[in-house]
């Protein structure tokens, strides 16, 4: 526990507390029975604390909780979640945990070395975001995927902040914060067919909070070890 405070700041500690706690209160309140939500939602969250420090151990919950959410999706009917998770989310956060553990800062395997994507990559990576949308839209289609607009954006914002994931850039998280507000919409639909999902919306409006957070710790993160490199 001490180490545990010691690592995070306080700043840190509460938005995960209270992050976990607002999670907590909407399962109360409007789901009490899907603990698999519950248990995703806790890892998630607890994932995206680890990602704002640069922390590997971030790249290893997002798996598990890509498992989770996956299946989750999956009961839902929104096969768009379910395909992009399974197939593209999990994968790319294994090869962004490769390289995570290959890209230490100074040997410090507790913080990842901060990368910066050129402007030629980025247009690269833009005209690779269209192709892969273009090929889940079709997809999506074919199995009658419920919200198929929003379910496509989602497929676009989580392929970009994957792949930057993967270069280490500090945009992953501002990346990740665009596939938050698309989450938010699509489950706010879900929750107007059953309120339960309303424990799912707040799940990612936290989610939000702390993309957010990631950006602005990645940003002093890089600045620093600009500094001291």
């Amino acid at each position: 526990m001490a180490h545990i405070k010691s690592y995070f700041t306080k700043f840190e500690l509460a938005l995960w507390g209270s992050s976990s706690l607002v999670i907590a209160i909407f399962f109360i309140l409007f789901d009490r029975t899907n603990y698999l939500t519950l248990a995703a939602s806790l890892i998630g969250v607890t994932s995206l604390i680890f990602n704002a420090k640069g922390n590997s151990i971030g790249q290893v919950l997002m798996i598990v909780f890509s498992l989770i959410y996956g299946y989750i999706s999956f009961l839902f009917g929104y096969y768009g979640e379910m395909i992009t998770y399974l197939g593209m989310t999990m994968p790319m956060a294994v090869v962004a945990l490769v390289s995570w553990l290959k890209n230490p800062f100074e040997g410090n395997k507790t913080e990842v070395k901060v990368n910066s994507v050129s402007n030629k990559e980025t247009v690269f990576m833009w005209v690779l975001s269209a192709f892969v949308t273009a090929i889940f839209y079709y997809v999506l289609k074919y199995f009658h995927t419920d919200n198929l607009v929003p379910s496509t954006i989602s497929v676009t914002t989580s392929f970009i902040a994957a792949y930057l994931t993967f270069r280490r850039s500090p945009y992953f998280a501002l990346a990740y914060a665009s596939n938050d507000i698309v989450l938010i919409i699509l489950w706010s639909m879900a929750s107007v067919e059953n309120i339960k999902y309303i424990s799912v919306v707040a799940c990612f409006a936290a989610f939000l909070v702390n993309d957010l957070y990631g950006f602005i710790n990645w940003r002093r993160i890089h600045k620093r070890q600009i500094d001291n490199g």
